[in-house]
């Protein structure tokens, strides 16, 4: 079980290299390029999920990559981010979010993430990044 904290959370050193090696191909990328990606198979696959967002998703884009960005460049302490993520996930409570809207949420940015990095989409770069969403997510909901 995962602590409501990061003190006891750790990812395994190849997880966290795969994480941040493939997300340098994508961080540079046009943060509404890729939250509309992300946002689009969210919603296709799930339309109930669209009421839960802005109507102009502008911002919403941006706040993706920046948290994303936030995330990655952090994962060797993620200890240094209890604080955001309780915020976050409280923030997320007060939106509306389920428990399994995170698994929705899990699934479009995998997808997302396969899409943008093509051949660089390895089973080792999806099982980092499914271990990373998933500790995080967890703590979300926990600090919610």
């Amino acid at each position: 079980m995962i602590s409501p904290t990061f003190q006891a959370m750790t990812l395994a050193a190849k997880h966290i290299k795969l994480v941040q090696q493939s997300w340098r191909a994508l961080r540079d990328v046009n943060a509404q390029l890729i939250g509309d990606l992300f946002y689009s198979r969210l919603f296709y696959e799930h339309p109930e999920a669209r009421a839960l967002f802005p109507k102009d998703m502008t911002a919403q884009h941006q706040k993706l990559i920046d948290m994303i960005n936030v995330v990655v460049a952090r994962l060797e302490h993620l200890e240094t981010l209890t604080d955001e993520i309780k915020a976050l996930g409280r923030r997320h409570d007060e939106y509306g979010t389920l428990p399994h809207h995170y698994g929705w949420v899990g699934e479009s940015l995998l997808w997302t993430l396969e899409r943008g990095l093509g051949d660089d989409w390895t089973p080792a770069v999806q099982e980092a990044w499914t271990i990373c969403y998933t500790i995080l997510a967890d703590a979300m909901l926990r600090q919610s």
